[in-house]
C-alpha cells in the first residue's frame, strides 16, 4: 500500500471511528432519557420500556465494542514501525 492509500485508508478508519462515538453517544442519551422518566429506577418501568432499555443496552454495548475495537486498529496502525 502507498503511503497515500494508508493515509486515506487511516482518515476513513478516524472517520467510522468518530461516528461509532457519535452513535454511542445517542445511545447513552436515550438510555439517559428513559432512566431519567423513571427516576433512574429500572425496576419502575413499564414491560414496553423495559425492553426498550434493554434494546438500547446491547446497542450501546455492541457500539462501544466497535469503538473500543476501532481504537485498537487505530493505535495498532499509528504504533512506530507499521508505517
Amino acid at each position: 500500500m502507498t503511503m497515500p492509500d494508508q493515509t486515506d485508508d487511516m482518515m476513513g478508519q478516524v472517520h467510522a471511528y468518530r461516528e461509532k462515538v457519535a452513535t454511542y453517544e445517542a445511545l447513552r442519551q436515550q438510555i439517559h432519557s428513559l432512566l431519567s422518566a423513571y427516576g433512574h429506577d429500572a425496576e419502575g418501568m413499564t414491560p414496553d420500556d423495559m425492553a426498550r432499555y434493554r434494546a438500547l443496552a446491547r446497542q450501546r454495548d455492541e457500539a462501544l465494542n466497535e469503538m473500543r475495537w476501532l481504537e485498537q486498529k487505530l493505535l495498532d496502525e499509528d504504533a512506530p514501525g507499521t508505517l
